[in-house]
């Protein structure tokens, strides 16, 4: 009888070792994983803070032989280094360079929902006739080529394509990559079709 009990309770002591292994295990199992984020290389020549806001892990891409293929003027490029930041930032998958995925958000994607008091409204019939006056960005006739002939002019050497573009409220500013120049020159844009200031952003000494 005695061998009896002393057998039971080692049969319970087992069982409840079996069962903390078992809870140990479900631990594990519900632990997240994290995510990796690759680093964004200057290939494909990142510029600002984040997209869609400073501080977020996407950025817009400018024009480069890692990007060319990609780049529409209706849409931004936007590389993102991970699946769920990709996912975050919206668009359409068109590639992948070196970990990082490359997002094309169309122009009126991108603007969407920006207004400082929630959705934009429709603007009245003078505020579209406006609108419709102003120069395009990219494009034939665009400030983008309008930048690249004014740059043409000034420096007699030939322009390989836009590095990048950086819009504001005031102006637009539009990197162009020169032929011999080690950093890109720039414009200040405006959206009226003007284009005014001409500057080399690297050191002139080495021009």
């Amino acid at each position: 009888m005695k061998f009896y009990v002393f057998s039971a309770g080692a049969a319970a002591l087992a069982l409840s070792a079996c069962g903390g292994e078992a809870t140990g295990d479900d631990a594990l199992t519900e632990a997240p994983a994290e995510e990796t984020l690759v680093a964004i290389p200057e290939s494909l020549s990142p510029f600002g803070d984040g997209y869609p806001n400073a501080g977020d892990p996407c950025r817009r891409l400018g024009e480069s032989a890692a990007t060319s293929n990609y780049l529409d003027d209706s849409a931004m490029l936007v590389g993102c280094p991970s699946e769920a930041s990709a996912a975050a930032a919206g668009g359409n998958v068109v590639g992948n360079v070196e970990g990082v995925r490359l997002i094309s958000i169309p122009m009126g994607d991108a603007n969407a929902g920006l207004g400082e008091n929630g959705p934009i409204e429709a603007a009245p019939a003078p505020a579209a006739t406006a609108a419709s006056k102003q120069v395009a960005i990219r494009g034939p006739n665009s400030l983008e080529s309008r930048c690249a002939d004014k740059v043409a002019q000034q420096t007699g050497a030939r322009v390989l394509g836009t590095n990048r573009i950086e819009e504001s409220e005031a102006a637009i500013g539009i990197y162009v990559n020169v032929q011999g120049a080690q950093a890109p020159w720039r414009c200040l844009a405006y959206r009226d079709g003007t284009v005014g200031e001409v500057m080399y952003t690297g050191d002139e000494g080495a021009l």
